[in-house]
């Protein structure tokens, strides 16, 4: 059993991958650590969790845990990444792990250095519906892939939450913008070379609100859109020349409906539907990470080599908003 420690008592740890450690059947969570001991105490009950700590150093330096996970503000993932990976701790960190593609040779530096298992948590690529769409792609089920186009979006104009404040790491693009770009590459297993991109700040908070955006991946294009102040949506639709495959609710189906994928052929007369009961991908990402972590093989988990692609491409279409034309990857 890999010993989890949760770094914080942030609200994605407490509603979703706290349970899932705790349901999963290769690892626990065994601490919790806030700079508030009394937050940490209140947590650690609620999930009949050993151990409490007070700082986030203490918990790093305790023998109880063996990883650890981190869903600190975005801005603050670069330094306890490195922190817990120099403590000797395998780490699982939120998306984005990094907010510039430049930042993650530090961290995998610090992965070699010390030995451990650091990877970033894309839940999604854990997921049977991405796997699915992985396979039906590798078949050939709607030939030679032409197109994707995907679309993400909510509602949140609460000057509060971390999302809209830059110094903690805020904006649509390392929020939501990061999914159609992973689970595209994840997917098809190919690399953008270059991108426009269309990029809309809020005048109050000064973090990108909307992006819209066409990525050249050579044999085929990827273009969606993203916004934090949309009525919310969120859809991946991947076209062929013998047919079509559409993602319901890529990325966050408890919220936005069924786990199904429906394949449709080249002329509408044949409809399959792939459904997925409770996938449950946060517990799914846990198993993995852990079993990964004991065995040594990494071969399953988002590689921080991955993760670095998947900013750089982020760093691009910042920058292609700011200009007219093609922006090289």
């Amino acid at each position: 059993m890999l010993r989890f420690g949760i770094l914080s008592t942030a609200k994605i740890g407490r509603e979703l991958v706290v349970p899932a450690i705790q349901d999963a059947d290769n690892c626990v969570v065994t601490a919790i650590a806030s700079r508030d001991q009394a937050r940490a105490r209140q947590m650690a009950d609620r999930f009949s969790v050993p151990h409490a700590f007070g700082s986030y150093e203490e918990m790093l330096a305790s023998d109880t845990i063996d990883a650890v996970y981190i869903p600190l503000p975005t801005a603050q993932h670069v330094e306890w990444t490195l922190k817990a990976a120099d403590a000797g701790k395998h780490v699982l960190c939120e998306k984005p792990i990094a907010l510039k593609a430049a930042e993650i040779d530090q961290l995998i530096a610090a992965r070699d250095r010390n030995k451990v298992l650091v990877s970033e948590a894309y839940m999604v690529t854990y997921a049977p519906v991405w796997r699915k769409v992985r396979e039906l792609l590798a078949d050939g089920a709607i030939g030679t892939l032409k197109h994707v186009q995907g679309a993400f979006t909510y509602f949140n104009r609460d000057p509060n939450n971390m999302r809209n404040i830059p110094a903690l790491g805020g904006g649509g693009l390392p929020d939501i913008g990061v999914y159609p770009t992973i689970s595209t590459r994840f997917v098809t297993g190919a690399e953008p070379v270059r991108v426009q991109a269309t990029v809309e700040r809020d005048t109050d908070f000064g973090t990108d609100i909307y992006s819209s955006v066409r990525a050249d991946f050579g044999g085929f294009e990827l273009s969606f859109y993203i916004s934090t102040q949309m009525a919310a949506r969120q859809v991946m639709v991947f076209h062929g020349d013998k047919g079509f495959i559409e993602v319901k609710s890529p990325f966050n189906a408890d919220r936005y409906g069924a786990e199904e994928v429906e394949l449709t052929n080249q002329n509408h007369s044949q409809s399959q539907h792939f459904r997925f009961q409770d996938s449950r991908q946060y517990r799914r990402e846990a198993e993995a990470f852990a079993k990964a972590a004991v065995s040594g093989d990494h071969a399953d988990i988002v590689s921080l080599e991955s993760s670095k692609k998947n900013q750089a491409l982020i760093d691009a279409i910042y920058r292609a908003g700011q200009k007219d034309g093609w922006e090289t990857v």
